[in-house]
């Protein structure tokens, strides 16, 4: 239940991507973009500015065409990693940890690949191999996740600090951290970092979400002054409605759906099926 929860938060934190086939991925690109290779820059260009699948395709090929070079592994890892195939970026790892090529760097990602796979024994292996002196936030994100994940919490609250000072865009990171105190029982200082997320980028809906749950634990329903579309308005209202039943404030819960449904832009299908439910006397 540990592992399941803590998954979730990660793919919570992080951007999801495209999980689609490939249908031309093992097909050769034109000879003249794997000549390119040659210049320093492309391999960045390719992973900040193609699209995943076309980036994993570029640099697969390369791979094919010249297997001795860190570099192109390199790339193919990080691709596969934005492309969301995160147990192929693992052998690719692998593989250059066994040609003793690994730098600091490349073990961060390699530990993030491990942990989204669901395989948080060798990530947290990773992260202790790098030497302290080497601080990202991507290390002490994970860190945190990790420390999270082991029930440590003076670790957690540490990391999260200094993965929060090592970002000018904290605000995700905030968020998880905020998720660490709820999982622990503090609504108190979960709200507030909840909060400090919303401040660092109001349109962080995550945030939003978690910052309603946290309150309705509390029983304080009323939604909190943050920016918000009427379609948000409508999803939050619903999440505070489905604390509500779980804390017996039925009542409270119906009149939160109400409300939900008559601020949706459109059908509110959920909404409508939660209040059918709670009208005949069932759970939601």
């Amino acid at each position: 239940m540990q592992s399941t929860k803590f998954t979730l938060l990660f793919s919570a934190l992080f951007l999801g991507a495209c999980q689609g086939d490939i249908t031309d991925a093992d097909r050769a690109l034109p000879q003249d973009e794997l000549n390119i290779m040659n210049d320093a820059d492309t391999a960045e260009i390719m992973l900040n500015l193609a699209d995943p699948e076309r980036a994993v395709a570029f640099f697969r090929n390369a791979v094919a065409q010249e297997p001795d070079r860190i570099d192109l592994k390199r790339g193919l890892a990080l691709s596969l990693a934005k492309a969301g195939k995160h147990a192929e970026a693992v052998l690719i790892y692998e593989t250059m940890a066994e040609l003793d090529s690994l730098t600091n760097e490349d073990r961060v990602a390699m530990a993030d690949a491990y942990i989204r796979n669901g395989a948080w024994d060798e990530g947290e292996a990773q992260l202790d191999a790098i030497p302290p002196t080497f601080e990202t936030f991507k290390r002490y994100r994970l860190e945190a996740i990790v420390a999270d994940y082991n029930k440590e919490w003076d670790k957690a609250d540490s990391f999260y600090d200094i993965a929060r000072g090592l970002t000018v865009t904290p605000a995700s990171t905030l968020n998880n951290w905020g998720f660490s105190k709820q999982s622990r029982g503090d609504l108190e200082n979960a709200e507030k970092l909840y909060r400090q997320a919303l401040r660092a980028d109001p349109s962080l809906f995550a945030a939003k979400t978690n910052l309603v749950i946290v309150r309705a634990l509390r029983r304080e329903y009323n939604l909190p002054v943050v920016p918000m579309t009427d379609e948000e308005r409508a999803i939050l209202l619903y999440y505070a409605a489905r604390e509500a039943v779980k804390l017996e404030d039925r009542d409270i819960a119906r009149g939160l759906l109400e409300r939900a449904i008559d601020t949706h832009p459109r059908y509110f299908a959920a909404a409508v099926d939660a209040l059918r439910a709670l009208n005949a006397n069932q759970s939601l």
